[in-house]
Parts: C-alpha cells; sequence; structure tokens
C-alpha cells in the first residue's frame, strides 16, 4: 500500500487535531471513565474524519478502504486505547452495513448525522451468552403492524451509553438451529431514547477506561419496520462483511501505538542506570525491543497487503483474520516485554507502557477472539475439511 499526499494529508490533519484536541485531555477522560464523544465526534465531523469512505451523498468523501487504514493507523497517536476504539465503532463498525444496505430514508436519518458528528452510533452484536459466537445471540424482534418489537439484552457495547443509535442484530425469525441460525437474523437500526430501553450500568473493565461499555436491556422496544437493513434474515451475512473491515481497521490501529510503546521504552532505558550502567547497554535489552520492532513492521507489512487486495475487491477473510490476530497478540507480548524494562515505574497506573499493557488485552478477545481467528484461517486452508477423530 502506497501512502499518496491524500493520504498523509489526513495523517497531518488527524495529528494536530490528536495533539491539540485529544491528549492534553485523555488522563482526564481515563479518571472520569468516560469521554464526551458527542464533543470529540462533532470536532471530527467538522473536519471530515468520520466519513472518509462513506457516499458522498451523505457527507462522505467516498475515498477506498486505504484511507480507513490510514486514520485507523494515525489514531495510534492517542495515548490510550479508549478514544480510537470509541471512534472505530462510529467510522467502521456500526455504520459500515447501514452505508452499503440501509435505505435512502435510513442513510439520511442515522449515517449523514454520524458522519458529520452530530449523532454517535453504536453496533449492538453481543450479549451475556454470545460475545464470539454471534449466532447464539438472543434478542428477538416480532412483527406488530407496521413495527419491530425488540425483546433481549447487548452487554459489552462500546458507545451505548451516549449513543444516539444502535445498529442491532436481533432474531427474526423462530425455530432455527444449527446452520439455519445463520438465516433468521436482521439488522435494525434502533434509537436509543425509544420506549423500553434501559442502560442499566456502565461496565468498569480493567483497561479502555476512557471508553463507555454498557449492559443494555430492551423490553418490548418498538421500531418501525422500515428500519430493517436490507433484507429480512440476511443481517448475519451482513455483519460478517462487516467483520472484514473491523479486523483490517483493528490490525491498523494497533502498529502505532506499538511503535510508541517501543520508542517511549527505547528513550526510558537510555535514561535508567541499573548497576552502574544504562539499561539500554545491556544486548538482551537491545536485541528484544529490536525483534519486537521487527514482528511490529511485518504486522504493518501484512495489514497493507490485505488492504490492497480488499480495495481491489478482493475477499481478504483470512489475511484480515491474520492481521488480527497477530494484532492482538502483539498489544500483548509488547507492552509486556517493554514494561519489563521499566521496573517499578512500569507498574504504576499514570505509566503509558501500562496504559497499553491494559488497554491492549482487549484486542485479543474483542472483534473475534484469538480462537475464532485461527479457526477461520484454519478453515481457510482446509485443516477443517477432515473429520474430528472420535
Amino acid at each position: 500500500m502506497q501512502l499518496t499526499h491524500e493520504h498523509q494529508e489526513i495523517q497531518r490533519t488527524l495529528k494536530r487535531f490528536i495533539t491539540n484536541e485529544v491528549n492534553p485531555h485523555v488522563d482526564e477522560w481515563e479518571a472520569a471513565e468516560i469521554f464526551p464523544a458527542h464533543e470529540v465526534f462533532k470536532k471530527l465531523g467538522d473536519l471530515g474524519l468520520l466519513g472518509l469512505t462513506k457516499p458522498e451523498a451523505y457527507g462522505g468523501m467516498a475515498l477506498d478502504y486505504s484511507y480507513a487504514v490510514v486514520m485507523a493507523e494515525a489514531l495510534g497517536d492517542i495515548h490510550c486505547g479508549a478514544l480510537p476504539m470509541a471512534i472505530g465503532v462510529q467510522t467502521d463498525m456500526a455504520t459500515p452495513a447501514l452505508a452499503r444496505f440501509g435505505s435512502d430514508e435510513l442513510r439520511r436519518e442515522f449515517l449523514a448525522p454520524a458522519i458529520s458528528g452530530d449523532a454517535v452510533g453504536c453496533i449492538g452484536v453481543s450479549e451475556p451468552g454470545a460475545g464470539s459466537d454471534v449466532a447464539n445471540i438472543k434478542s428477538h424482534a416480532r412483527k406488530d403492524g407496521g413495527d419491530y418489537v425488540i425483546t433481549g439484552q447487548k452487554m459489552w457495547i462500546t458507545n451505548s451509553l451516549q449513543a444516539d443509535w444502535m445498529c442491532m442484530l436481533v432474531n427474526t425469525g423462530d425455530g432455527l438451529s444449527g446452520a439455519n441460525q445463520h438465516k433468521n437474523k436482521s439488522l435494525i437500526m434502533v434509537p436509543m431514547d425509544s420506549k423500553g430501553i434501559e442502560k442499566t450500568k456502565k461496565i468498569r473493565k480493567i483497561g479502555m477506561h476512557a471508553s463507555d461499555t454498557g449492559l443494555i436491556y430492551f423490553d418490548e422496544v418498538r421500531v418501525p419496520q422500515r428500519n430493517l437493513l436490507g433484507v429480512e434474515g440476511q443481517g448475519f451475512m451482513y455483519q460478517m462483511m462487516q467483520f472484514q473491515e473491523e479486523r483490517l481497521w483493528a490490525a491498523a490501529n494497533a502498529i502505532q501505538g506499538l511503535m510508541s510503546c517501543i520508542d517511549l521504552t527505547v528513550a526510558y532505558a537510555q535514561k535508567r542506570k541499573l548497576f552502574g550502567a544504562h539499561v539500554a547497554d545491556q544486548q538482551w535489552v537491545q536485541f528484544t525491543l529490536a525483534e519486537l520492532k521487527t514482528e511490529v513492521e511485518c504486522l504493518r507489512a501484512l495489514t497493507y497487503r490485505a488492504c490492497d487486495l480488499y480495495v481491489s475487491g478482493q475477499d481478504v477473510t483470512e489475511l484480515a483474520s491474520m492481521a488480527k490476530l497477530k494484532a492482538g497478540r502483539l498489544l500483548r507480548t509488547v507492552p509486556d516485554g517493554c514494561l519489563q524494562f521499566w521496573g517499578g515505574m512500569g507498574f504504576t497506573l499514570d505509566n503509558r507502557v501500562s496504559r497499553m499493557y491494559r488497554d491492549g488485552r482487549l484486542a485479543s478477545i474483542g472483534g473475534g477472539a484469538d480462537e475464532v481467528m485461527m479457526g477461520i484461517i484454519a478453515k481457510a486452508m482446509g485443516t477443517l475439511k477432515r473429520p474430528l477423530s472420535k
């Protein structure tokens, strides 16, 4: 993937915004365990950064997905993981299916305000009993007159406590199981001020503190049937298509943060003395950091290659899963390895490396756990075609 002048301008614009409008407030938002999503998103919308790949008719720029990857990577300059994740939900998780399959009316009502930053969106897939196992969701929508009536719950939902709407995956058919579980699901746009929605609590997490994560109950929530995205029963397929972009975004977003983690550690190791010498003077430290940086560059190459193929119209499910798997692993090993060289300072809350150590752990769980990624890769390799041994 070759970066053009336009790609670089997006990077520069975003870097200025992060330096001036985000990083000075990150510590405050982390302590409060929430950030002002409407305020931050409106500023991003004014810069044209919330709709890079979305149709021009609704305020987007209609650029190819390489621009989303560049933006995701640049967001790694933010001094925490929570803000990039929240922004990524708005741009690459809650809105792709809406942009592709929503009616003109739905795109005017929900997509255009999300692109301008006047509305905050969230994606409602995970439930208490269905995280990576998307087919096992229990939330249900029945038809009544011209409405869908939705009952169920969603959990681990980023942005949900501040969201104006949810793109919600629900069952719209009964009595289906096994392979048919993939054919009875639909995506429905749900305004979050609808009667019957209860935002019961903010879930406290070991990392991603500034991101609001909610447990949401839906009790006979009525929305018009026109809020259906695309064709009823195709929601699972739409969501799987969307995961390609979500996983590419997650991989790209990890790169700059990982590089910053290494750079910060190099600078600290050059100043910290231990037994009469600087930590950076030890060959073990030098070689460890050199290998970690090499691994991050491998992630960048894999992500860029997957992006190139995706932009050319190819299915990159396997490569996107590889990139997401690699990113999750590196977000565990790189901060862990770097933190060790900080000694006791690495075990303090205010250290950016320790924050990445906490925030990065989510990457191997959210958006499909490592084990799910390996299953997808194994299936693409053909190793799952043989029956399991008894």
